[in-house]
């Protein structure tokens, strides 16, 4: 099994270009209605789709706050990188970077231009 997320954003282009930098990562598909990014090794890492396309019934209300109880959780390599990507795109920082004891790895808690909240977090046992 592999998840494959989808969120619903306002601007596909622009929340792409967002996604691709802090990730990492490449188009693989594009356009102003759907996107799907791309890990180098192939791997789907995250679809976004624009609010009113396709008539999707389950997508959600556009006007209710994006992404309540649902974090976007990445496992990247490189979290030093990582948090200098964030941090050179001027990201919102929530909480980080710090030391999840728990889970024995650093996170960056961060917020995407339309309100979802993203947590970037190295690989278990990076400390």
């Amino acid at each position: 099994m592999q998840p494959q997320p989808m969120i619903a954003v306002n601007d596909v282009p622009a929340s792409s270009n967002w996604y691709q930098r802090l990730l990492n990562c490449q188009s693989g598909h594009g356009g102003d209605e759907y996107e799907r990014l791309i890990a180098d090794s192939g791997e789907l890492v995250l679809q976004l789709h624009h609010w009113d396309a396709h008539e999707h019934p389950y997508m959600g209300d556009p006007e209710l706050p994006r992404g309540n109880g649902v974090l976007l959780w990445f496992r990247v390599e490189g979290f030093e990188d990582a948090v200098a990507r964030a941090n050179a795109m001027s990201a919102q920082v929530l909480d980080g970077p710090m030391v999840n004891p728990n889970a024995n790895h650093r996170e960056i808690w961060i917020k995407d231009p339309d309100g979802y909240v993203v947590v970037l977090a190295g690989p278990t046992g990076d400390l």
